[in-house]
């Protein structure tokens, strides 16, 4: 059988749930996603092609972090873009190379890279700046995280990243409730953002409001039912952290 099993199985799921997930943070999972379900290899290399090659400039902070080759060998995969650092030193390659490291928990050389990029005509690059909210984030370096936040807060792009989400909680940890909630509250929606709705009704736990965060939950968990199939298993891991949140509300 043709990719039946082995380590080819999980080269081609790990290049499915890339694909999928990019194509969710660009707002075309519902164009895209029965080529990539049903013609697994076929779909993705026509998405890859499509949607990644024919653009690959870092004008947008929206694309996921999720690397297939990081997926499969880390630390192959970071040898090789430090190597095509050394040889060619780009702005394109410095932040190949930081992505990595964001995605492989090395958030120290990331930060590194990404404040080297800024510089000249990328100086206030979106992608660069989004992924350095997260790495200051995982830094804890909350204080970063905030101006940096507020250049690119106006993108179209901000309002349903992560970089979004990281900002909201940073202004919590630095004590800004106020401004945190204002920030959860404009990520809410029906039928759509159930992660930025998951990280509000957290914050609402963590400011003793139990009840308001069990409704977020409850009224995510209403909401499955009437979903396709589709979007019942992309948020599948949404709405199975809110149950856990609503049994951990009711003990």
């Amino acid at each position: 059988m043709f990719f039946g099993g082995g380590s080819y199985y999980y080269i081609i799921l790990a290049l499915q749930v890339y694909c999928a997930v990019h194509s969710y943070h660009r707002g075309t999972l519902n164009r895209w996603i029965f080529l990539i379900i049903f013609l697994p290899v076929i779909g993705s290399i026509i998405y890859i092609y499509s949607e990644i090659l024919s653009n690959r400039s870092y004008r947008s902070f929206s694309k996921p972090t999720i690397d297939v080759g990081a997926v499969i060998n880390p630390g192959g995969k970071i040898k090789k873009l430090e190597d095509e650092l050394r040889f060619t030193d780009t702005f394109a390659n410095r932040v190949k190379l930081a992505d990595a490291y964001l995605a492989t928990g090395q958030s120290e050389k990331a930060i590194e890279l990404y404040n080297a990029s800024l510089t000249g005509a990328f100086a206030e690059n979106e992608h660069v700046m989004a992924q350095l909210i997260i790495a200051y984030f995982e830094q804890q370096q909350y204080d970063k995280v905030i101006p940096i936040a507020k250049k690119i807060y106006n993108l179209p792009q901000f309002p349903r990243s992560r970089a979004h989400i990281l900002y909201a909680k940073a202004l919590e940890n630095i004590g800004n409730t106020e401004l945190a909630e204002k920030e959860f509250k404009g990520m809410k929606g029906r039928y759509a953002y159930y992660g930025p709705r998951y990280e509000y009704g957290l914050f609402l736990k963590r400011t003793n409001r139990d009840k308001e965060a069990a409704d977020i939950f409850t009224e995510m968990l209403n909401e499955e039912p009437h979903l396709g199939q589709m979007e019942k298993r992309t948020n599948r891991e949404w709405f199975s952290k809110a149950k856990d949140e609503l049994r951990k509300i009711a003990v």
